[in-house]
């Protein structure tokens, strides 16, 4: 939806229209968050709001197939270094094999994955600076579930207070035009959002029970179904190296979760 929509800002925002109004649903069947985990609820606002921002920037500046593995793909290599160095979670031998897998798949497609075969190092600049975002707010969410004693529960209020934040930072840069468009895309918008808020729902309590960068490495098998989407609904060639590419970075979420 964000890569398609037209307009990448008013599509997350319209997005958090409907992740504000099922995360406050769910705040019924929820408890609030423990004392110590607000701090870290509130670091994970902040984070995701900036890989907001990132990946408006990122698709409008390449293809999604390009683009997308690329931030997915680099993300795990640096939520491992950044659990170890921080609360020291280490990985076995096919963790750093599966990283080496992860990075073989970045370079490849990095080299051969845009439209003309080439190397357009704006979009992978911006793809990586994305995937700096994605592993500090994996960091963050899978740490502060386990403070919090309770993933759901983080979840769904991180839910909440980051669509707020999302539509205070559209408002700010299209005024009412978020509200106005939103009429045009609500179904479109709603569908996205409850995939996409389901998935990081499980993702976060998968934090609470197996290592961080584990659970973070495994999320990442969704590159195959973003090739198989961008070609197939956005129309963005389907190329043998992005295959590989895909591939290999799968290959090394795999052996990172065996590791």
């Amino acid at each position: 939806m964000v890569k398609g929509g037209g307009d990448p800002l008013l599509s997350i925002t319209h997005m958090a229209f409907s992740g504000f109004i099922f995360a406050g649903v769910g705040l019924a069947f929820v408890d609030a968050p423990s004392p110590d985990a607000w701090p870290w609820l509130l670091l994970s606002v902040f984070l995701h709001a900036g890989y907001r921002v990132a990946l408006v920037k990122m698709y409008s500046r390449g293809d999604m197939g390009q683009v997308y593995p690329i931030a997915r793909g680099a993300a795990p290599f640096m939520t491992a270094m950044v659990t170890l160095l921080l609360i020291g979670e280490r990985l076995g031998p096919g963790g750093y094999a599966g990283i080496f897998a992860l990075g073989l798949g970045v370079v490849l497609i990095s080299l051969k994955g845009s439209r003309l075969g080439d190397l357009d190092r704006g979009a992978v600049t911006a793809a990586l600076a994305t995937s700096v975002w994605i592993s500090a707010y994996s960091f963050a969410d899978g740490h502060g579930a386990r403070i919090n004693g309770s993933g759901p529960s983080f979840a769904i209020w991180l839910f909440f207070l980051s669509s707020l934040a999302n539509i205070g930072w559209g408002f700010s840069q299209r005024g009412t035009e978020i509200f106005t468009t939103w009429r045009a895309t609500w179904r479109t918008s709603a569908g996205a959002t409850f995939m996409s808020e389901l998935a990081y729902f499980i993702a976060i309590w998968a934090m609470t029970q197996a290592p961080i960068a584990l659970v973070a490495a495994l999320r990442e098998t969704s590159v195959l179904f973003a090739a198989l989407i961008s070609t197939v609904f956005l129309r963005e060639p389907f190329t043998a190296w992005r295959g590989l590419a895909a591939l290999s970075i799968v290959a090394g979420a795999m052996l990172m979760r065996l590791g």
